[in-house]
């Protein structure tokens, strides 16, 4: 299969959007345009001649209106939006009585051919051209400064280009904090007790490579080089654990590393904005975290919620969110990747069924672009294109372990994510968490700094902790489950897990994992059962990242299916698996190495009840590795030095692979020769797959390939990537 372009994907998506927004029903019940009025009838889609009638100002007031058109229509009602920029300074809700009644469905839509474009983003004005010596100023920005004076704080601020960058220093290296959350030691000079200190915020990466936090500073002590923070960070402020010579702090928000162009400072102190412009444009501060959210009447403690139905969005565009912050009291997710039920995406779904968001355009935004919290069934998201976000792009958040179950078959299709997790580096292109039997198919998401699609719930030793931790601790719903001991078991849990039957297939991922380590292109742990990862093409995972694969399950992820997957120029490894997973039928080709060059990793046991079949494994170099697995902890023990069941491929169902090095044909035949000797790998063969191109990436088979015999099914990659149709 050729390699696709970018920019083509890029250009046929847009196309995309505006051949449906062209088909859009131009015979609305209401209109809403930015020159009309909320004092008009919203009927027409231009004011009329006399300028006594015409369509709605703000879409605030179109939602009031069809809640009593719908006590005489009960057909479909539509809206349109006209082009134009529509301001908001509060979050507009839909909530019961905006459902449509039965199978009719509202529908707030752009008008055809055009564009409206929400945002919160207030203007800042009365900029002034500093001429004074501002003390602590580096010369590379003297001149350049223009200030004016605010009332807000804020956290993110946007120009005509996007996000502007704040300012923030080079990293260092953390001290030993003496395993603090919220005390860091740091190198002498770096921070300084500064009259402002609360505005101040470190961006660091607490001791594992896979998380960043941004905390707000509470005070600086210089003499012992220690600052304190208001907000714990997710893990212990201490250097990198696999990584300890990588830079994992820097600061943020002080005049002193404002040395580029589009760089900015906030002093609440003074009321004061320091900026260096980019151009000449209008600058914003965004206002808002949420600017639509549709909540139905949830029960959050009890069993029963009511959602709103058949709400529909399409063609929108929502920009100018600002950047959330953690809250004392929040529950975080999986490695606080994301929090719990919390109001940080442009546009939030809770509680809600047969909601649709499709054809909109989220962007240039300091938190997500989309939830759907708590309850969240039937709703669809797809054909969007989300791009330039602090946060993550899609977040399907259910309710913590427990017994209540009501998030689940969604349908997440054909959305082009790029570019997200901006300030937040963690946050994922998909996330999935507590959600069940959703379809997640044809996605194109790409250059994002950490994982692009995380299935994800509680890993079991969760349930036995205190419940005062910030990390998943909060989000278990203890009065559904049993207390239990240390000794809990993932059998113990999995009826509580509820991220199980989703099928994660057709999707395209590339350039993920540009920042951040010890993360994939798709992720799965702490969930339930009978997931399947199946027909994605991942590619072009080149970073330099010493722990990343491009499929992996994670320590206690048990029965998922990973199949008809190419796996192609994936820099460290290609499938990474545990337990009884099954891993069949994919394509694994050119892992780059070092580091590591594994093609399968077998990473905990026992493989009893897996698969590991009809995989081609293709290599055009002599390094790396076909199946690499852990060593024992001591000679002959059955565990490695972390105590993990030694993982081995003679344990599972293993057979019908091709190994293939192109460069050292003996590679293929010693492991086959060592599998055969432990009972596996019967039927397996070194020989070549005849490829069509593998060099330009096409795997369609050529006539007489071996892998036809051994019953290897031909992948079909016209099933993959976005759809235009």
């Amino acid at each position: 299969m050729k390699q696709r372009l970018i920019i083509v994907l890029t250009l046929i998506f847009g196309c995309l959007i505006s051949t449906a927004q062209t088909t859009a029903v131009s015979n609305a019940d209401f209109y809403v345009s930015n020159k009309g009025s909320d004092n008009w009838s919203g009927t027409l889609a231009n004011p009329n001649p006399q300028g006594t009638d015409g369509p709605f100002a703000t879409l605030e007031k179109a939602k009031n209106a069809v809640r009593i058109l719908k006590k005489s229509k009960s057909e479909d009602i539509v809206v349109l939006i006209r082009d134009g920029v529509y301001k908001l300074n509060k979050t507009v809700v839909f909530g019961l009585e905006d459902s449509g009644e039965g199978k009719s469905t509202i529908t707030y839509a752009a008008y055809p051919n055009e564009q409206p474009v929400f945002s919160s983003g207030k203007e800042i004005k009365g900029w002034q051209k500093v001429t004074t010596d501002i003390p602590g100023l580096p010369n590379a920005a003297k001149g350049h400064i223009m200030v004016a004076h605010v009332s807000d704080k804020f956290l993110t601020l946007y120009d005509d280009e996007g996000m502007l960058p704040r300012a923030q220093s080079k990293g260092i290296i953390t001290g030993d904090g003496g395993n603090s959350k919220n005390k860091l030691q740091f190198p002498d000079g770096f921070l300084k007790n500064w009259s402002n200190v609360t505005d101040v915020e470190i961006k660091v990466r607490p001791h594992h490579a896979w998380i960043s936090n941004i905390l707000p500073l509470t005070s600086v002590d210089e003499k012992t080089s220690t600052a304190t923070t208001s907000i714990d960070a997710t893990y212990a402020m201490n250097r990198l654990h696999f990584l300890p010579e990588t830079e994992n702090a820097w600061v943020e928000n002080v005049l002193e590393v404002l040395d580029e162009k589009g760089e900015w400072v906030l002093n609440t102190k003074e009321g004061k904005v320091y900026l260096w412009p980019r151009n000449d444009s209008q600058v914003v501060a965004p206002q808002l975290f949420e600017l639509i959210r549709v909540e139905g009447k949830i029960d959050k403690e009890g069993p029963t919620d009511v959602p709103v139905r058949n709400l529909h969005f399409k063609g929108l565009t929502f920009k100018h969110g600002e950047r959330y912050t953690i809250k004392p009291n929040d529950a975080g997710l999986q490695h606080d990747w994301d929090m719990h039920d919390k109001d940080n995406a442009l546009v939030r779904l809770r509680g809600t069924e047969n909601c649709v968001i499709e054809q909109c355009h989220f962007l240039d935004s300091g938190s997500g672009a989309i939830r759907v919290d708590l309850y969240g069934m039937n709703n669809t998201i797809s054909n969007n294109h989300i791009e330039h976000l602090g946060g993550g792009g899609i977040l399907l958040c259910g309710y913590g372990p427990g017994t209540k179950d009501v998030n689940k078959k969604n349908t997440i299709y054909n959305n082009n994510i790029h570019h997200v997790g901006q300030i937040y580096w963690h946050s994922p292109g998909i996330f999935v968490w507590q959600s069940g039997e959703n379809q997640i198919s044809n996605n194109l998401i790409h250059h994002t700094d950490y994982t692009a699609i995380i299935l994800s719930g509680c890993m079991t030793d969760f349930f036995a902790k205190s419940p005062n931790g910030r990390e998943l601790t909060r989000t278990i719903r203890r009065n559904e489950v049993p207390k239990f001991s240390k000794d809990v078991s993932l059998a113990d849990v999995l009826p509580y897990l509820h991220t199980h039957h989703n099928v994660v297939e057709n999707n395209e991922i590339h350039h993920a994992m540009e920042r951040l380590g010890d993360g994939n292109a798709i992720y799965i742990r702490g969930a339930g059962r009978d997931n399947i990862i199946r027909r994605n093409y991942i590619h072009h995972m080149v970073a330099d990242m010493i722990m990343q694969a491009a499929i992996r399950t994670d320590g206690g992820q048990t029965g998922t299916l990973i199949t008809e997957n190419l796996i192609y120029k994936c820099t460290s490894q290609g499938i990474l698996t545990k337990l009884d997973n099954k891993v069949e039928n994919n394509i694994v080709a050119d892992i780059i190495a070092p580091p590591r060059g594994y093609y399968l990793s077998l990473r905990e046991g026992p493989l009893t009840g897996g698969t590991i079949k009809r995989n081609i494994l293709y290599s055009v170099t002599e390094m790396g590795s076909f199946i690499d697995e852990l060593p024992p902890g001591k000679e002959g023990a059955s565990e490695d030095r972390r105590g993990r069941v030694i993982a081995s491929a003679k344990d599972a169902d293993t057979d019908y692979n091709i190994y293939f090095n192109k460069a050292d044909l003996s590679k293929g035949k010693e492991l086959i020769e060592k599998n055969q000797n432990d009972g596996v790998d019967k039927h397996s063969r070194a020989v070549d797959p005849l490829f069509v191109d593998p060099e330009n990436g096409d795997f369609t088979f050529k006539p007489g390939s071996p892998a036809l015999e051994m019953g290897i099914v031909p992948i079909d990659f016209s099933m993959i990537g976005l759809r235009t149709k």
